[in-house]
């Protein structure tokens, strides 16, 4: 459905895209991730025809684009901030693209119906904008991008300004109405858990360049570099000097997976692999701070003090969380450490 060929988009000396190569599938839903500034919207915005790339391709259904338009694209895109039109009630809104295609009024009101049913909002259609909650004026937004029937779909951080609880929510039913209607989705997110709970692959951006793609399982258990894994969250990284089937680090001896390669390397150890034991076993640390994650707050995040080496974060279940200023012994599990690749391996020459 979509593919870039190696785009580049410059600002003055600084690269916002360098050499991005990029393909999605039909019927699937891909969303790039990455920091501010990385060049998430501005791949978006390239896309749909709203900045010129300074050398690429981009082929929309096998077709270069170069020349083509944004109103002539065949593309929805929906921002952040929505941008409905204020004056206008919800029918109206949703109507908009469909008017600009001459769709006729019998056609257009049967198809607002439709699609206001479609996102949950059966009754809105003669409601003021301004009478909406946040994730209704999301929903609206949502309809009104999917009424002209785009064979594309892009998303500009399209739950950001709305607060956790109702993006987890509605992240949920949009990965639902994606499938049921079969869209092709590129969507742009800082979010990694709205990332990963929406899209069929992710692809992680650094500095205008693909850092990784791959599933959301995959990214998540096995990132493919030190920045990956950091922009996930995780902070268990160290150098290390693998020997055999164990790493020597500023924590000790640590078990490594089957075949990791002898010599210099850096490691990553998941949360779930830093293994809580008694004092008087493995590591010994301070517990410096519990950190509470998930709804309902069952989950936990430890951190420790090591007697050496850096901070370490173990996960648990809030049953087996130990107190602030308890000691207790770390042990290390192999099948959570990741060795990650050095900065050279990421980069443009990935193909999402």
């Amino acid at each position: 459905m979509l593919r870039l060929e190696g785009v580049t988009v410059r600002f003055g000396e600084r690269a916002a895209l360098d050499a991005v190569g990029l393909e999605v599938r039909a019927h699937e839903t891909v969303c790039v991730l990455g920091p501010s500034g990385s060049g998430k919207s501005t791949l978006l915005r390239v896309v749909a025809g709203l900045q010129r790339a300074d050398t690429g391709r981009v082929l929309l259904s096998g077709q270069d684009q170069a020349g083509v338009p944004a109103h002539k694209r065949g593309v929805g895109l929906m921002f952040q901030d929505h941008q409905l039109f204020p004056q206008r009630d919800v029918g109206a809104n949703v109507a908009f693209g469909l008017r600009m295609h001459r769709t006729g009024k019998e056609e257009t009101g049967r198809q607002v119906a439709e699609l206001l049913d479609m996102v949950g909002l059966p009754d809105a259609r003669r409601r003021a904008v301004a009478s909406l909650s946040g994730g209704e004026q999301q929903r609206v937004a949502l309809a009104r991008a999917l009424a002209p029937r785009p064979k594309l779909l892009m998303l500009d951080e399209p739950l950001g300004q709305l607060d956790r609880g109702l993006r987890e929510r509605l992240v949920v039913e949009l990965r639902g109405l994606f499938q049921r209607l079969g869209t092709t989705v590129l969507a742009v997110t800082h979010d990694h858990g709205e990332a990963f709970a929406l899209a069929d692959r992710v692809v992680v951006m650094e500095n205008g360049r693909i850092a990784q793609t791959g599933t959301p399982l995959e990214v998540w258990q096995r990132p493919a570099s030190e920045f990956v894994a950091r922009f996930l969250g995780f902070d268990n990284v160290v150098s290390a000097t693998v020997r055999g089937g164990t790493a020597d680090t500023p924590w000790g001896a640590m078990p490594v997976p089957d075949g990791t390669p002898p010599g210099p390397a850096r490691l990553l150890v998941r949360p779930n692999g830093v293994l809580l034991r008694r004092p008087e076993d493995g590591v010994r640390c301070v517990v410096e701070a519990r950190t509470f994650r998930g709804g309902d707050g069952s989950t936990v995040t430890v951190l420790l003090r090591p007697e050496d080496g850096p901070q370490l974060e173990a996960a648990c279940t809030l049953r087996d969380a130990p107190e602030e200023g308890a000691k207790v012994g770390v042990a290390f599990d192999a099948r959570e450490v990741v060795v990650l690749e050095g900065h050279e391996h990421g980069g443009s020459q990935q193909s999402a």
